[in-house]
């Protein structure tokens, strides 16, 4: 007998067109799932972690709300201790020095509350106890004892705080975050400017402090010898950049 013919067209359905059809329908499912998934409220290119918040300006990470929570503690702190040493400072420079900070904290803080205020963030209202510390260090002080805690607590503690400002300003997403960095950058930079013109500042303590990321003391060493005179930084520094300071 001769053999039958094959079929025209069933080579093409029960074998290529399968194996076709079958890759053609998983295709179209992982499509519909990616899509489905991605249509889904808090999915997507920007998932957010547990500790981040989702707002209008942009996503709020953990760090972005520790970041105002320290800048608004540093004003809580830094205001009176500014104000302080305008009146107990026993040179021009470290008077200078406190006006810049009474002057650099206000602008920060109304910065801050406002910022905090549009994204719904709680803020504390007081400082921390160590902060609270610092203060009365610097209350018991007297004189040039005085000036040298309030440069090297105040110096040590700006240097902590820069270094998270400049992480927290290449990694935000937020956009009012972001602008409130670059306001805290250049307000920070100019304390710490004005603390070192004072020339009390230890810079082995500081060198100490960013190595091992330890607080500043509540007690800052007093130097070996008494330090050179400083020339008062209202002549020798810029003045903040946020605010001229008032004419003399």
């Amino acid at each position: 007998m001769r053999p039958r013919p094959p079929v025209k067209g069933r080579g093409i359905v029960s074998g290529t067109g399968l194996i076709v059809t079958c890759l053609t329908a998983t295709l179209a499912a992982l499509v519909f799932s990616l899509w489905s998934y991605t249509d889904r409220p808090g999915t997507g290119p920007d998932v957010l972690s547990a500790q981040t918040l989702r707002t209008s300006y942009g996503p709020l990470s953990a760090l972005d709300q520790d970041f105002l929570v320290k800048v608004r503690l540093a004003g809580l702190w830094e205001l009176p201790a500014g104000r302080q040493a305008q009146t107990k400072g026993t040179t021009p420079a470290v008077r200078t020095a406190g006006r810049h900070l009474v002057e650099g904290h206000r602008f920060l803080d109304e910065r801050v509350r406002g910022v905090a205020a549009r994204l719904n963030l709680a803020l504390p209202d007081a400082p921390s106890d160590q902060q609270k510390q610092w203060l009365e260090t610097l209350d018991a002080a007297q004189g040039a004892e005085y000036d040298r805690q309030f440069a090297n607590i105040l110096r040590l503690a700006h240097g902590r705080v820069f270094s998270v400002v400049a992480q927290v300003r290449a990694s935000t997403r937020n956009s009012l975050v972001r602008d409130l960095a670059d306001d805290a950058n250049t307000t920070v930079l100019d304390h710490i400017k004005v603390l070192e013109a004072t020339g009390y500042v230890d810079f082995d303590a500081v060198a100490r402090d960013m190595a091992t990321g330890s607080t500043p003391p509540t007690a800052a060493p007093a130097p070996a010898a008494p330090p050179v005179p400083a020339p008062d930084p209202a002549t020798t520094l810029p003045p903040p950049t946020f605010r001229p300071p008032p004419e003399p």
